[in-house]
């Protein structure tokens, strides 16, 4: 789960949600909601939270699942709780950049070293347009096997 927004609201957002995934595996034995069930969960409750102390994030919830065709989803949720699985995403000022190389580079079927290399244009492209010089990113990857970083920063200690 990718989350952006003021930090205690992100913060106690994602714990919140995270937390009651948790306790959902441990009250049905083991049972792990799929990506789509987790999204709607985390969308329900941005929306249940909107009419008493809403909570400012925009999240992008990824996962594998077998029983999905293409295995991985994706789905983007804002701080109103609009909910829609997409392709591609990301947000904040970055997808200004972002977003048209996105979708320019996206295709049907794409290997996992053609979306490196498209995360790769578009973390180009931040460092030659971007107004802030974020030199250091983290390139993670979801898959079957879990979560793994493939690529980042200077700073080891990233990962």
């Amino acid at each position: 789960m990718g989350v952006s927004g003021p930090n205690s609201d992100l913060v106690n957002f994602t714990e919140y949600i995270s937390k009651n995934l948790a306790l959902y595996e441990l009250s049905n034995d083991g049972l792990k909601l799929s990506t789509h069930a987790q999204a709607n969960f985390a969308r329900g409750e941005l929306a249940r939270a909107l009419r008493k102390g809403p909570y400012q994030v925009n999240i992008l919830l990824g996962g594998y699942d077998e029983s999905v065709k293409s295995g991985g989803s994706l789905y983007f949720c804002d701080y109103l709780a609009s909910l829609q699985k997409v392709n591609y995403g990301c947000q904040g000022y970055a997808s200004n950049f972002c977003l048209s190389i996105m979708d320019k580079e996206w295709k049907e079927g794409m290997t996992e070293e053609e979306a490196i290399k498209t995360v790769e244009n578009c973390i180009a492209e931040l460092h030659e347009r971007f107004l802030i010089a974020q030199k250091d990113f983290i390139i993670k990857v979801i898959d079957k096997d879990g979560v793994r970083v493939v690529k980042y920063g200077q700073d080891p200690a990233d990962n």
